[in-house]
């Protein structure tokens, strides 16, 4: 028996729409270095509009790629919504990528036209000449192009491209299973791999992220939109926002935590998502410059990698905000779970559940599956590596099926920790970064998230090191709080008795800062080369 309902397409386009039609008032704000620019969801259409039209006669068709090298603000927002729903594919371009990995992507991609922001010309000048498929660049704003001339592409100016579009685009209905958009991860080995998004996985994830069990995203919030529009889509948040009717502030390339607290008083902003890192600078920028008012944030969204506990205390104690950990990656568009605690416990037993990676999104399956590939009980005590598949989690990567991330239907993904039958994820590490000492597992996560709460220590990593007698141990790098003094000693002793005592690190190193991924992760290969090197001055207790 087939159903009676109607067959409509899942599509960006739809979600287009609806943001224009039903939610036209509502506005997106693009932060600016002389004032912040506005313009409503009605307007943002229409431009989107006018974009497709004019990349139609540059020679884009089908399903061809389009590149971004942006940052978050209006223009990315019409790039995000006119590209996928004229039929072709959006493809961001990571800015933080190694300049090699960059023109590897958007051949590997085969882009035909690049947007770029003009603060971000020279970057893509140092790689534009290597990108053999790109043969227009779409510059936004006023800046200087010249740059950009020796590399033989059409040079054009954003605004001329949308000066002889109409406001009014007739949106192809598009086969929702068709790609509406591509992302490469920032893999720490080889080269980055190409995920490619489905029409139907966008909406149906924009969809979950919009539900309350996820962000609960709602036509009275206002979101500041951190985490970049190059990375995992930003999470998703800005296609939701429309879905939705959100305003969004868009940060543009004002990422410091100065002018971001400056953006918060002056948008109040709700509801705000990016990494622990962003959200420990604004830490330390609002104990070291008190006064400013932060009140309007009700929720922070924070993933990418573990969220120390003490961080998210620090915001709820402090400021009132209730800071929620979400997992996934760039396979599972990217949201998978988020930490919302179950219903009647008490505020100190929440805080399990809030500290874990997330309870399971509807729409999401994990398992968990051991060295030898038997799949585990989802008891919260067997530990193996944690696999998920579902509508918004990818099957395969573009052009390279790399069998070892797939498991018979199932995405491998990397990270090691368990399942409870409530559907809670813990992480205890990453599979690349466990650490095995004397034949036991010791959880480099746990370590840093507990080092992190001391109150001297801005930025902890914990890895592992080749040890005669353990075969390996953990070495800790530490990043002290500017004017405050620690020794090895002094750790030593604050871990005693909050972790097991085998867990305690022997070698410490003093750093000045830890270094990061082109998203914002601690990158600890980078600190495991320079300890292998003797890069690092190291003290052994």
């Amino acid at each position: 028996m087939q159903s009676t309902m109607q067959d409509v397409p899942l599509s960006v386009a739809s979600i287009l729409r609806h943001g224009q039609q039903v939610f036209g008032d509502s506005t997106i704000v693009t932060v600016g270095e002389t004032g912040n620019r506005r313009a409503s969801f009605a307007e943002v259409a229409a431009n989107a509009a006018r974009l497709a039209h004019g990349l139609r006669s540059l020679g884009i068709e089908g399903d061809q790629r389009v590149g971004t090298f942006m940052w978050n603000n209006q223009e990315h927002m019409e790039a995000y919504l006119a590209i996928p729903a004229m039929g072709a594919v959006l493809h961001t371009l990571n800015i933080r990528l190694f300049p090699d990995q960059v023109s590897y992507i958007a051949s590997h991609a085969e882009d035909q036209v690049v947007i770029v922001d003009t603060s971000l010309i020279p970057m893509l000048a140092r790689v534009l000449a290597q990108m053999p498929t790109v043969h227009t660049v779409v510059v936004c704003g006023d800046g200087d192009t010249a740059p950009l001339a020796d590399a033989g592409k059409q040079i054009v100016r954003y605004a001329d491209v949308l000066a002889g579009g109409s406001a009014s685009y007739e949106w192809p209905d598009v086969d929702e299973v068709s790609a509406a958009a591509m992302c490469y991860t920032s893999g720490t080995t080889g080269n980055p791999k190409g995920v490619a998004y489905s029409h139907r996985s966008m909406w149906l994830h924009s969809l979950a992220v919009c539900s309350s069990n996820a962000i609960a995203l709602g036509f009275e919030d206002t979101g500041l939109v951190i985490v970049p529009q190059f990375h995992a889509n930003a999470w998703g948040l800005p296609y939701a926002a429309f879905m939705a009717g959100a305003d969004l502030v868009m940060p543009d390339r004002f990422l410091q935590a100065e002018p971001l607290v400056r953006v918060i008083e002056a948008e109040k902003p709700t509801f705000s998502g990016a990494v622990p890192a962003i959200w420990n600078d604004i830490l330390h920028y609002l104990r070291a410059n008190p006064g400013h008012d932060i009140s309007s944030i009700q929720r922070i969204v924070c993933g990418g990698s573990a969220v120390p506990r003490s961080l998210m205390e620090a915001f709820q104690n402090d400021y009132g905000i209730a800071m929620l950990q979400g997992w996934g990656m760039t396979e599972t568009s990217p949201l998978a779970s988020v930490a919302r605690p179950p219903r009647g416990l008490s505020p100190e037993a929440a805080w399990d559940y809030r500290a874990t990676a997330g309870r399971l999104l509807f729409g999401v399956e994990g398992r968990i599956v051991d060295d030898n590939g038997d799949v585990q009980q989802s008891d919260g005590k067997a530990v193996g590596e944690v696999e998920v598949r579902g509508p918004w989690v990818t099957a395969a990567y573009y052009k390279d099926d790399d069998p070892l991330k797939f498991d018979d239907g199932w995405l491998r993904t990397g990270d090691v920790g368990t399942i409870d039958p409530r559907g809670y994820i813990t992480l205890t590490d990453r599979a690349k970064d466990v650490i095995k000492s004397g034949g036991e597992w010791i959880s480099s996560v746990e370590l840093e998230g507990t080092l992190m709460a001391h109150p001297k220590i801005r930025e902890a990593a914990v890895v592992g090191v080749p040890d005669e007698k353990w075969d390996e141990r953990p070495l800790a790098a530490i990043v002290v709080q500017e004017g405050e003094t620690l020794t090895a000693e002094e750790l030593k002793a604050w871990l005693a008795g909050r972790v097991a005592k085998w867990w305690v690190p022997e070698r410490w190193t003093f750093i000045e800062e830890v270094p990061k991924t082109s998203v914002g992760k601690f990158d600890k290969k980078v600190i495991r080369k320079s300890y292998a090197e003797g890069e690092l001055e190291v003290e052994t207790l």
